[in-house]
């Protein structure tokens, strides 16, 4: 049972030096094509558009996320490799990722 995430086990005096096994994380990938979903539910009613399949690491959704946030004016995040962007226009979304090089489709309601 570990308490904190910091800590650590290097040595036992039974087997010696423990190696550290380092957590990567899986980045999905898709099909080639980026969809741009539109999501409500549990935001009051306030519309979500959210980007999936972009197969990026963090780093890259990140920096592409403060791109599209600057340029449509809005706020967001990015959470479990999707980019979550507080907008209800999807087609400027979309006209925004075309120009980067990505196939884009609208997908849901």
């Amino acid at each position: 049972m570990r308490i904190d995430d910091d800590v650590a086990l290097v040595f036992s005096t039974e087997t010696g030096r423990i190696k550290q096994e380092k957590q990567t994380d899986d980045i999905p990938q898709g099909d080639g094509i980026v969809r741009i979903h539109k999501d409500s539910k549990g935001r009051k009613g306030k519309g979500v558009s959210i980007v999936k399949g972009l197969g990026l690491d963090a780093k890259a959704l990140k920096t592409l996320a403060q791109k599209l946030k600057k340029q449509c004016g809005c706020g967001g995040t990015v959470k479990d490799f999707n980019i979550e962007i507080q907008t209800d226009n999807r087609e400027q979304l979309k006209s925004l990722l075309e120009k980067q090089g990505y196939t884009v489709k609208l997908a849901g309601g």
